[in-house]
């Protein structure tokens, strides 16, 4: 009888409004993002490749795929995570995000891990 793999990876993000990069009045928002990636299967899982939905507030949808994040392809072990910072920019001071990462396991099996939604907003832009 084999064992049964776990394919688990849990990604949180928390962002940020960059005002110094930011040109309200040219309708240029800039956001960062801090994305954690943490492996909670029982094998190692490297990132192949991104897919990005990225919506602003007036519903104007960009897609962005491609491989690894900001030029890497991390291994990640069972019990561990990789975390990295990248930047969006948006033409509205509301936006939200969300996607998938291509991950192949050891042994592998290739899987999709979700993104959840996430919000991307100027401070106070939403009272």
């Amino acid at each position: 009888m084999t064992a049964s793999r776990t394919y688990a990876i849990r990604v949180s993000v928390k962002t940020r409004y960059l005002q110094e990069q930011s040109d309200p009045g040219a309708s240029r928002y800039a956001f960062a993002y801090t994305i954690d990636i943490r492996n909670e299967g029982d094998m190692a899982a490297q990132l192949i490749d991104r897919q990005w939905t990225i919506t602003d507030g007036n519903g104007k949808v960009q897609t962005v795929d491609g491989p690894g994040v900001v030029g890497e392809q991390p291994i990640i072990q069972p019990g561990k995570s990789h975390t990295y910072s990248s930047g969006c920019l948006l033409e509205t001071p509301v936006g939200t995000m969300h996607g998938s990462y291509g991950m192949r396991a050891e042994d592998q099996h290739e899987f999709r891990a979700p993104i959840p939604l996430f919000r991307l907003a100027k401070p106070n832009a939403l009272n």
